[in-house]
């Protein structure tokens, strides 16, 4: 049977979110800590691939196991969370489809970029620190430019292995928060690296570097190297992923959690 698994992770001391040989990986330790509490070979998929040290309030994995008879879901969640290490949770599990799938049955993912206006040594590995407080409104003017179908050819990782880079993005805006702001960023895709070089390019719009129309000429253009560089990974978070209800009831997303269903 194939099952989803809600989870979250600190992402400090992980190589990201894939395995990857001779170093730790999320991915890794999921498959270890599940395939010892099951007692059978258990190999997970993820909704998306964080990057080394970028964090997940709300990761989505899918899984095919027999589930032991004597084993309910609620004890599976028990074990697990005993087995995984402190900085990986694991919140809810539960039966799909067999053709769901993590990564290509998302309906939409939300990413978040925390950044930090007064210092707080809490939030070190967490969040981004500035000493200058950038021009919330003008990042909002630059940002309104990414709303809508965008190819974002100037905001991906060189060789970022894509086969087009096109997202819809519904939401994106900075806001404020007690201490900093954050960044929202909601959308049907991604492409590898984009959120942190959108958030860099906005923070030099921010820092009085470019202008908002500058930002919209950059993404225009298409060309890699006339944005920002990235910031830095510490301050970002896979926040949402979101389904159907026929693959995902709201009832069984886990309780906390911001969750919209369909667009």
């Amino acid at each position: 049977m194939r099952y989803f698994l809600h989870l979250a992770y600190d992402g400090t001391r992980y190589h990201g979110w894939q395995v990857q040989p001779n170093t730790l990986t999320v991915q890794q330790e999921l498959d270890r800590c599940l395939s010892q509490v099951l007692r059978q070979p258990v190999f997970c998929l993820g909704s998306g691939r964080t990057d080394t040290g970028v964090h997940a309030s709300h990761q989505v994995a899918h899984f095919e196991a027999e589930m032991p008879a004597t084993l309910d879901s609620k004890t599976l969640l028990y074990r697990l969370n005993r087995a995984l290490p402190p900085d990986i949770a694991a919140y809810a599990l539960h039966p799909v489809p067999a053709q769901a799938h993590a990564r290509f049955s998302a309906d939409a993912r939300t990413y978040e970029y925390y950044v930090r206006q007064v210092p707080d040594p809490f939030s070190v590995g967490r969040a981004l620190y500035v000493d200058l407080a950038p021009n919330v409104a003008a990042m909002n003017e630059a940002a309104a430019h990414l709303l809508g179908s965008r190819d974002f050819t100037a905001f991906s990782k060189v060789k970022g292995g894509e086969n087009h880079y096109v997202c819809v993005v519904y939401e994106a805006g900075w806001h404020q928060m007690p201490g900093g702001l954050v960044f929202r960023i909601r959308a049907n895709r991604f492409v590898r690296g984009m959120v942190r070089l959108v958030v860099g390019t906005l923070l030099s719009v921010g820092r009085g570097k470019i202008t908002p129309a500058q930002f919209q000429q950059i993404l225009w253009a298409q060309n890699r190297v006339d944005a920002s560089g990235a910031a830095p990974a510490q301050g970002l978070y896979l926040s949402r992923v979101e389904y159907m209800p026929d693959v995902v009831p709201p009832e069984l997303v886990p309780p906390g959690l911001p969750y919209f269903v369909g667009r």
